[in-house]
């Protein structure tokens, strides 16, 4: 039921623009965003680094309706992959990006161009991309676009969500070698015609496509933060014969930091995802979807790392 009404309200505009103005909102926000600009994200990143974490930096920008949001928010990246390479965090950080940020819904092409210029300057940083998922009305366009990138940026990651009816068969299509896929569960509103509702089924699902991926040639990112999952994933890892090198975890910045802390010292491969910017709505409420437990620290508006 919670989980219902938080992907609902992540998409109502007029309740973001309330919420987002409100300061309890904005100290829940801010124990899960790094901050509103690059100079407060290379902050954190840092200190992620320091500890011994990988990191993929996205950037929460509004929704983008013009031909100018698109041409802004890749400004935005190519600065952000230039000021990670002088501060000395490639390749260590990488950086995820929503295809609709660059103006997908508008027009195709120029989503396209703009991924292609976010790529070289990812390249010239010496680091990479991934694509981030969104709803499943995208995902052909997504998947399609990340076959061009990958003709001149192969590592160019891709992200498949579990939820999804179709994606055990896309992680077949995509567990080839050099191919970078993080999987995840899912975080959209979908209809049952298309994804799976149940919790079980999801997990079912994401048992399935994980085995897809590290039984196969391309390098496997696990992002959930379920113990269970967690475990099946290290016992896929050691039953396919896969080194600590070859696959990776990924969490959420300051969610279950005592775990990443544990996998990272037990050898693992632990990327965090790190959002930052003033656009943070749509982000939390579809964290709170996913851990309705977050919403006691929203409604007391107390950030807590851990």
């Amino acid at each position: 039921m919670l989980r219902s009404v938080f992907l609902a309200a992540a998409d109502s505009s007029r309740l973001g623009r309330l919420i987002s103005s409100a300061s309890l909102s904005k100290n829940v926000a801010g124990g899960l965003v790094a901050g509103d600009d690059i100079d407060a994200v290379l902050v954190t990143a840092r200190e992620l680094a320091d500890d011994g974490l990988s990191i993929t930096v996205d950037h929460l920008a509004a929704e983008t309706a013009t031909a100018e949001d698109a041409q802004a928010t890749r400004e935005e990246y190519v600065a952000l992959l230039g000021r990670l390479r002088s501060a000395g965090l490639t390749p260590a950080a990488e950086v995820s990006v929503k295809l609709s940020a660059l103006g997908q819904r508008l027009d195709e092409k120029t989503a396209l161009e703009h991924a292609l210029a976010v790529c070289a300057a990812a390249a010239e940083a010496g680091t990479s991309v991934t694509l981030d998922a969104e709803d499943h009305t995208t995902t052909d366009s997504t998947l399609e676009i990340l076959a061009e990138l990958r003709k001149e940026y192969p590592s160019t990651g891709a992200v498949l969500q579990a939820y999804l009816r179709r994606t055990e068969g896309d992680c077949r299509e995509l567990a080839t070698a050099g191919s970078r896929v993080r999987l995840c569960k899912g975080a959209y509103a979908e209809p049952e015609s298309v994804a799976f509702t149940n919790p079980l089924d999801i997990d079912k699902s994401f048992v399935r496509c994980l085995n897809v991926l590290m039984s196969g040639q391309g390098y496997p990112m696990v992002a959930t933060h379920d113990p269970r999952l967690i475990a099946i994933a290290e016992d896929r890892a050691r039953w396919f014969d896969r080194s600590a090198e070859e696959y990776e975890f990924q969490m959420l910045y300051a969610m279950r930091t005592e775990e990443q802390a544990r996998l990272a010292a037990g050898g693992n491969i632990v990327r965090v995802y790190l959002p930052y910017g003033t656009q943070w709505y749509g982000y939390l409420l579809r964290r709170l979807a996913e851990r309705p437990s977050l919403a006691v620290r929203f409604a007391r508006g107390i950030p807590k790392k851990g």
